[in-house]
């Protein structure tokens, strides 16, 4: 994998081959620029087709905002894993580890894309802090503080 200190982004295979999560659960489709050590912007497309829109809502589908923070996290994982210059292999996970002052701002609906805009904060041994923002376009949807932590996983 490149470090990506040039502020590159990439596509959607290099962000399967640096994240464990999969179709439903993977919640980012690019990353727009990258700053090793500093701050990620990735997009989300939401589509009418995601599974959980059926029941939320099906009369007005709004993504739920558990999943908005959960895309956030994902996103800062990312920047974490482009920050230590490896991959997570599959003995290593990264976890989420805290949220503070989880905002929402607008409602997300099919046919919005989200870009997140995440900052390293902090970085201490395998514990990692962010502040995160999601946009529609101008209009902020969702912000919050995330703690992320990378562990091995035993046998």
């Amino acid at each position: 994998m490149t470090s990506n200190t040039d502020n590159t982004g990439f596509d959607i295979h290099q962000i399967i081959k640096m994240l464990p999560h999969r179709f439903p659960f993977l919640l980012v489709d690019r990353v727009l620029e990258v700053e090793k050590g500093k701050r990620i912007r990735a997009i989300k497309n939401v589509t009418i087709n995601e599974p959980f829109f059926p029941g939320h809502f099906p009369v007005r589908p709004v993504m739920p905002g558990v999943l908005q923070l959960e895309a956030m996290a994902q996103v800062a994982t990312l920047l974490a894993v482009v920050s230590l210059d490896r991959q997570i292999d599959d003995k290593t996970i990264c976890y989420f580890a805290g949220i503070d002052g989880a905002r929402f701002k607008r409602p997300v609906e099919p046919g919005d894309q989200l870009v997140f805009e995440v900052t390293l904060e902090r970085a201490k041994a395998s514990l990692f802090k962010f502040t995160g923002k999601a946009f529609v376009g101008d209009e902020l949807a969702c912000e919050a503080e995330l703690m992320c932590t990378m562990r091995r996983i035993e046998d």
